[in-house]
């Protein structure tokens, strides 16, 4: 059964949302190759003089012209096949192409710490590995990405270990818990601590190109069911039952993972919502004239109440306090749970829609798992 599940945060990343209004460099392809071998590429710099590119290797002189838009374009002809570094040089400033792939893969962090907080890599103890793994997705029809830790030691060890699947939200990717939620070192001074069981954590993309950014979630469903979990499955040494499988997702993600449990629940024993909600909340829907039908969800979670609580071990709920931007849809979420008998817990720490407060969550909620 497919349901029909709509989220603020799944119609507006909850980056652009933070980020303030809406610019063409939000949706700007900057690099395009097409037949006859040339490249396009462009940049946003409405306010810039003059914009070229640079690189290791050597470029043609490349002419770029501004639109109305703000947006800069040069065309690269007669294009040898290769691998090819470039930057732009806008206003004789270098500018490492914000929208590629690789920036984002490698974003810059400021780290401000005692040394000994939770999410920073200590010195004295054992550390695990992330690795990148790559599978075919049969409902995408395209090869993914995906991100793996496996514990200090697991290269060695014959031991079968349960899975953790941790998805991220609408504006990242699957390496946005290893780089901006600082998973791997959270897990690996967890572990030391003896606050967690060993487990592999899967780190899967939820992101990626629709004609709507709903269609999205049940697509991403059909990735994790048929993809991402057949694929670890078949590559670690790990349980494959429900006892021994955990899933948690923030903002997009969780509705992602919501879409996910509420048709497979017997599929997870820990189930972990972070800053999401089922639905659009009312006060969006009403200033934007959608209708959600929460009479078929309200009905759907009365029909798998009972078996569902007898099913999933965890159902964990949290949101960052009233200024997350997903408070209102959580709380909401959870009057339909209520109504529908189905149990779980709830906490708040104040923060907001933030890595902040999710690194936390991951920190608070990941010895909860496998108990």
């Amino acid at each position: 059964m497919r349901l029909l599940i709509v989220s603020l945060f799944c119609l507006i990343g909850a980056q652009t949302i933070l980020q303030g209004q809406y610019t063409p460099n939000d949706s700007l392809t900057t690099t395009e190759v097409l037949p006859g071998n040339k490249a396009i590429f462009r940049i946003f710099a409405p306010q810039a003089k003059s914009v070229k590119l640079s690189s290791d290797d050597r470029w043609e002189n490349i002419e770029f012209k501004k639109n109305t838009l703000g947006i800069w374009e040069g065309t690269w002809k007669n294009v040898t096949p290769g691998l090819y570094r470039y930057r732009f040089i806008v206003d004789s400033v270098n500018v490492y192409d914000p929208q590629a792939p690789a920036a984002k893969n490698n974003p810059a962090l400021l780290v401000i710490s005692s040394g000994d907080d939770f999410f920073d890599m200590k010195d004295n103890i054992p550390h695990g590995a992330i690795a990148q793994r790559f599978y075919y997705s049969n409902a995408l029809k395209q090869t993914r990405r995906l991100h793996v830790w496996t514990p200090a030691g697991n290269e060695k060890s014959k031991e079968q270990l349960p899975v953790f699947y941790l998805v991220h939200g609408g504006g990242d990717t699957d390496i946005s818990w290893s780089k901006i939620g600082a998973a791997g070192n959270i897990l690996d001074n967890l572990l030391a601590e003896g606050e967690i069981e060993p487990m592999i954590v899967v780190m899967p993309n939820g992101n990626f190109k629709t004609e709507k950014i709903l269609d999205r979630v049940p697509l991403f469903k059909d990735d994790m069911m048929t993809g991402v979990i057949p694929f670890i499955e078949s590559n670690y040494n790990v349980y494959t039952d429900s006892a021994h499988r955990a899933i948690m997702g923030l903002s997009l993600g969780g509705l992602q993972t919501l879409e996910i449990v509420m048709t497979n629940y017997d599929d997870f024993d820990y189930i972990n919502i972070l800053s999401s909600g089922w639905w659009i909340s009312d006060t969006w829907a009403r200033e934007r004239g959608v209708i959600d039908d929460k009479v078929k969800r309200a009905a759907h979670l009365k029909q798998i109440a009972a078996d569902f609580n007898t099913t999933v071990k965890l159902l964990y709920f949290t949101q960052g306090g009233p200024e997350d931007l997903a408070y209102e849809n959580g709380m909401e979420t959870l009057k339909l749970f209520d109504a529908a008998g189905i149990k779980y817990k709830y906490s708040e720490a104040p923060g907001g829609h933030t890595w902040m407060v999710w690194r936390q969550n991951l920190r608070n909620l990941a010895p909860l798992l496998f108990k």
